[in-house]
Order: C-alpha cells, then sequence, then structure tokens
C-alpha cells in the first residue's frame, strides 16, 4: 500500500477506511475485528471517525473490537473529529444542531473520543465544520493543551475553505497536517473553488470523504449523473478496471494533490476494488475525458 507522508514522524495508508456507518453495518465486535485486520492486511492502516457517527456510538464500537486485540492500535493511526453538536438520546444535554469549537467543547470530545476508542492517544484530530463563531485562539487553546498532554498528536481540519484555514493557522504554532473535503468526479466545487490549489500550495495532502459521488452516479438518471458514468464505463474498458467504482477512485488517485480516499464500506469485496484501483493509472485524456463529462463541456 502506498504511503503518504503528513509530518516528518506520521504517514497515512493512502487509501482510508471511513467509520461513519459503522453502527449501520450491525456487526458483532468480533466482526468489526474481523473488518479491522483484513483492513490492516491490505496495508489500510489509517481509520476515521467523528464522534457524531451513528449518533455518537460507532467511536465506542470501534474501541470495543480493538479492545479484543489492543496490540493493533500500534499499526494503525485513528484520526476522529468534532464540533459539530447534534441532538441525541446519546447526548441529553444538546439542545439544538449547531457548531461548537470553543475550548471546553473540544478537550470534553476528545476525552469522550478516548473513552469511546479505547485509546490513550488520537493521532489526529480534526475540526468537523467551519464555524461561524469559531474563536482561534480558544481553539488553538485547546490544541495546544491536548497535543502538551499527549492525548493528540496532529491536528487538521474538515471542509475548510482557504480564508478558514489560514484563520485557524494564524493561531497555532505548529501545523495543521491535512483538510478532510468532498472530493469526487461528481462534486467538483473543491476543485473549482481553488481549494485543492490551496493544499498543494501548502503541501498538505488533503482526504477525499465521499469519494464515489455517495452513490449518485451508479444509479441516478439525472443528466449529469448519466453522462459522467458514460464516460467513467469508456474509460473502464480502455483501463481494464472491474468496475467504475475503481475509475472513480484511480480518477482522484491520479491527481497531484496526493488525495486520500476515504472507503465508506464495511464489505470486504468493496474495500478490496478500492485497493485494486491503486493498479490503474489514468492518462491525461482520460482524466479529462471524465472532469468534462462531469462539468458538461469542455475546458475554456
Amino acid at each position: 500500500m502506498q504511503r503518504v507522508s503528513i509530518t516528518e514522524d506520521m504517514s497515512y495508508s493512502r487509501l482510508i477506511h471511513g467509520l461513519w456507518r459503522l453502527a449501520d453495518w450491525k456487526q458483532t465486535k468480533e466482526e468489526t475485528l474481523e473488518l479491522m485486520e483484513y483492513n490492516l492486511d491490505l496495508g489500510i492502516t489509517t481509520f476515521d471517525h467523528a464522534d457524531i457517527y451513528g449518533s455518537y456510538t460507532c467511536e465506542a464500537l470501534f474501541g470495543e473490537a480493538l479492545a479484543l486485540k489492543p496490540s493493533l492500535r500500534e499499526k494503525m493511526e485513528i484520526v476522529t473529529k468534532c464540533g459539530i453538536v447534534l441532538p441525541s438520546k446519546n447526548r441529553p444535554e444538546h439542545k439544538s444542531h449547531h457548531y461548537n469549537t470553543s475550548r471546553e467543547h473540544i478537550l470534553t470530545s476528545v476525552d469522550h473520543s478516548l473513552t469511546n476508542l479505547q485509546t490513550d492517544y488520537i493521532d489526529t484530530l480534526l475540526i468537523h465544520r467551519p464555524d461561524p463563531f469559531m474563536d482561534g485562539e480558544e481553539v488553538a487553546a485547546a490544541f495546544t493543551q491536548l497535543k502538551k498532554e499527549g492525548k493528540v498528536r496532529h491536528f487538521g481540519v474538515s471542509n475548510f475553505k482557504n480564508h478558514q484555514w489560514t484563520m485557524l493557522q494564524s493561531y497555532l504554532d505548529f501545523p495543521l497536517v491535512t483538510n478532510q473535503l468532498e472530493l469526487s468526479a461528481i462534486q467538483l466545487e473543491n476543485f473549482e473553488d481553488g481549494t485543492l490549489n490551496v493544499c498543494q500550495e501548502k503541501r498538505t495532502a488533503p482526504m477525499a470523504w465521499s469519494p464515489l459521488g455517495g452513490g449518485d452516479i451508479f444509479h441516478s438518471n439525472d443528466e449529469k449523473a448519466v453522462r459522467l458514468r458514460d464516460s467513467l464505463h469508456r474509460v473502464k474498458d480502455e483501463i481494464g478496471a472491474d468496475g467504475i467504482d475503481q475509475v472513480l477512485y484511480a480518477w482522484l488517485l491520479a491527481h497531484p494533490a496526493s488525495i486520500m480516499p476515504i472507503i465508506g464500506s464495511g464489505k470486504k469485496e468493496r474495500v478490496l476494488q478500492a485497493v485494486r484501483a491503486l493498479d490503474y493509472q489514468l492518462n491525461r485524456d482520460q482524466w479529462f475525458d471524465i472532469l468534462q463529462s462531469s462539468m458538461g463541456h469542455d475546458v475554456p
């Protein structure tokens, strides 16, 4: 498995396993452990979480599985996120859906995550969404305290635009290490508005959530989806891929920004399909064929 250097002392696997649907998979903890080991055997060592996933249950489900074989912890990188507040029976104190990036909330969220994941440190903590009420000084104070205490090793953001990244970074004495973005052939916003360019400028590899476009490409009769699906099938046949999902992964993997797609499936065969996408190389003609099909017009 390819690796992407995040800092001088840490790297992620090029493909990341996402656990946001873990509660929906209805697995026993033994089955979750088996899936965890399956990923590790394939070279996928980075696992993506957020405190809110599964209405605040997914981290604990992962932690229960990890507790069956604690030695696996040193073989993986755990990423988790905080900052979104959701009303939930598992958080009865939450009265409304909003964002909270206060120092107190970040510190409390991390303590919850450490307990739920049954680990004593998080490799990377991300602020889940830009908070219009964010106080950069408070966030920096929380990050600095967590780093000093050894609870979190590195920090990043998710869904941030350049001005939001720059503001937060200005308060920190250490670099933000990644930006988790919605990136796919069907969702081009972060390609078109310069967000991905800024990742390259900062030499910061982004993580890609929903790399398959939420599945719309596979079944939607929307004009854009149909147009893009035709292009993906054409490229699939040219490169000899097994399915257009592999082409979608390969399209992201080909980009020079070192994009790290997040695989959101609990099915081993889907994970393996994604890993095999690493074997396929798209040339520039094929890459732009897909891009222009998504845009619905030629590049200028």
